[in-house]
């Protein structure tokens, strides 16, 4: 009878089952480094996170912004409807605000430039441009929106 001169110890019917490579030119099988893992997934996730948050941050900032630059439309709006006006403005169109001696506002269609000798406010404010939603777009002489 020929026995396996291999020791029974070192040898399996089932080699599928072993950890490890059970021939010379098997595939090497490590052991995963959950640690490691799990710390690149967790810097992963973190950086993707804080892009996100960022990305977040700056539409609250522009939409903050944009609340913003509206209630100042509002509050000029305001200003000028409380001012005399002789006319009605034409949405698209600048006029001109002033502030008169006696305090009151005065909305115009003459520029501070135009007036000649017989200045008829005591300061100008600024340029106003009728927007379509009717509140008004505060200019500064060069027509660049402030």
């Amino acid at each position: 009878m020929n026995e396996n001169p291999i020791d029974k110890d070192k040898i399996t019917e089932n080699p599928h089952n072993l950890p490890y490579a059970h021939t010379v030119g098997g595939a090497v099988v490590k052991p995963e480094d959950k640690g490691k893992i799990k710390s690149r997934a967790m810097t992963a996730m973190v950086e993707q996170t804080d892009q996100q948050l960022a990305q977040i941050y700056r539409q609250m900032k522009l939409l903050a912004e944009q609340a913003n630059d509206i209630k100042k439309r509002i509050e000029v709006s305001e200003l000028i409807y409380n001012a005399e006006l002789r006319f009605e403005p034409i949405i698209g169109h600048t006029y001109y605000l002033y502030e008169k001696e006696d305090g009151k506002h005065l909305l115009s269609v003459i520029g501070p430039h135009q007036w000649g000798r017989s200045k008829g406010y005591k300061e100008f404010i600024s340029a106003a441009k009728l927007l379509a939603d009717h509140t008004w777009q505060l200019l500064n002489e060069d027509a660049e929106t402030i």
